[in-house]
């Protein structure tokens, strides 16, 4: 017998809950995609995209997701035989080292832990031994949605600089744009991608990429350049070059209908947002973690990231078991460990369209399965994230 009604909510770290006036949103006709109409679309968005990103610097709409704006940032600022440092704190940083390779760049992995933040020091040291500047991208992503690191952007920026070095730094920021403070200029990042299915509230098939002087400048030597990903061609007089053919009109007016959303509520409110609800899960974690069998995958808590929490299990316990109990019993989706984490961990989505109510109630159901499987935990977890909220939200 099962308790949930209706669809399911998805509190993994894939497409996120859509708002119901994102969904609406795209149900209206097309528009005539040489309008000044859709021109407009088209220049708003792009300008209010760089806003987010706290740039400059001009951005550009992919119609991918974010696998494909990861080889955009390639083609445009690389050649073939490049070398490429990648910051490893989980799956994705890794994720895009392994495209840059394919593509036939020369990539080096800067070994992390699956349990940690990027370290600032460790970046600098290599790079100061690299006295030749082999290295001519790093690549890093500000939140690992596998190990659910939060990595330090701005001390990582500092680490370039002190080592003197003229590496690209490049950013993925599919799993924090929109939820978290992003700095673009002031942190010396020179490229940044992001997608729209997580902390921007819409369907997943739109990427972006903001580029920043040094960027652009790598971009008129780059020997990897193809016509569809080149900011080149995209810069073009015609207004379809802006997508390298037809625009995908419907997502357009989803994510148009998401930014207003964000902009109505103010970024600093979205950003002070989205740390409580963090709060309140890391409570109900650290709570049920005194039944010895689950705790945070990332050790020290400054590390954890404010948009998805990774829950280890010890080892002989079904978590399989718990997805399905979740999902199939009260239709909330978790999500699955993956890597390393596989059959080990859980994952909690708390980026985008969230509030109390729904972190609350995902929390319910997971304190629910754990007591439903006999997966030894502390009970309480929901009281003490009820208790978090109250503390830190006032009357």
């Amino acid at each position: 017998m099962a308790v949930s009604a209706g669809r399911e909510f998805l509190a993994f770290p894939g497409p996120t809950t859509m708002p119901d006036e994102v969904l609406q949103a795209m149900h209206r006709p097309a528009l005539d995609i040489y309008s000044k109409e859709m021109v407009a679309l088209s220049e708003g968005l792009l300008a209010d995209l760089s806003r987010l990103f706290a740039t400059k610097g001009k951005s550009y709409i992919y119609i991918a997701n974010g696998h494909g704006a990861w080889e955009a940032v390639i083609s445009n600022v690389l050649s073939r035989g490049d070398k490429v440092l990648v910051l490893e704190s989980g799956r994705f940083a890794v994720g895009w080292g392994n495209a840059a390779r394919a593509m036939g760049c020369d990539v080096e992995v800067l070994r992390g832990d699956w349990r940690r933040a990027v370290r600032a020091d460790e970046v600098e040291a290599r790079l100061r031994r690299d006295t030749e500047h082999a290295i001519k991208a790093i690549v890093v992503v500000q939140v690992d949605t596998a190990s659910s690191a939060r990595n330090d952007l701005e001390a990582i920026g500092r680490a370039i600089k002190a080592a003197g070095h003229p590496a690209l730094f490049m950013v993925d920021a599919v799993a924090s744009l929109g939820c978290m403070p992003f700095e673009m200029d002031a942190w010396g990042i020179d490229v940044t991608m992001s997608a729209s299915q997580k902390g921007l509230m819409s369907p997943p098939g739109l990427s972006f990429v903001a580029v920043g002087d040094r960027a652009r400048a790598a971009h008129q030597r780059a020997g990897l350049r193809t016509p569809y990903w080149d900011w080149t061609e995209r810069d073009g007089p015609e207004h379809y070059q802006k997508y390298a053919g037809t625009a995908p009109v419907h997502l357009l007016f989803a994510l148009r209908k998401a930014l207003d959303i964000l902009f109505a509520e103010g970024l600093d409110n979205t950003f002070r947002r989205h740390h409580l609800l963090a709060g309140a899960v890391r409570r109900a974690v650290d709570v049920w973690s005194e039944g010895n069998v689950l705790g945070f995958n990332i050790e020290h808590p400054d590390e954890r990231a404010d948009t998805v929490t990774t829950v280890r299990a010890a080892e002989g316990h079904d978590i399989a078991a718990l997805h399905h109990y979740c999902k199939d019993k009260c239709g909330v989706v978790l999500g699955v460990g993956i890597g390393e984490l596989q059959n080990k961990a859980f994952r909690i989505a708390h980026m985008g369209h969230v509030n109390a109510p729904m972190v609350l109630g995902t929390l319910g159901v997971i304190e629910m399965a754990l007591t439903a499987l006999g997966i030894p935990h502390s009970r309480g977890g929901v009281d003490a994230a009820v208790a978090c909220l109250a503390e830190n939200v006032p009357a």
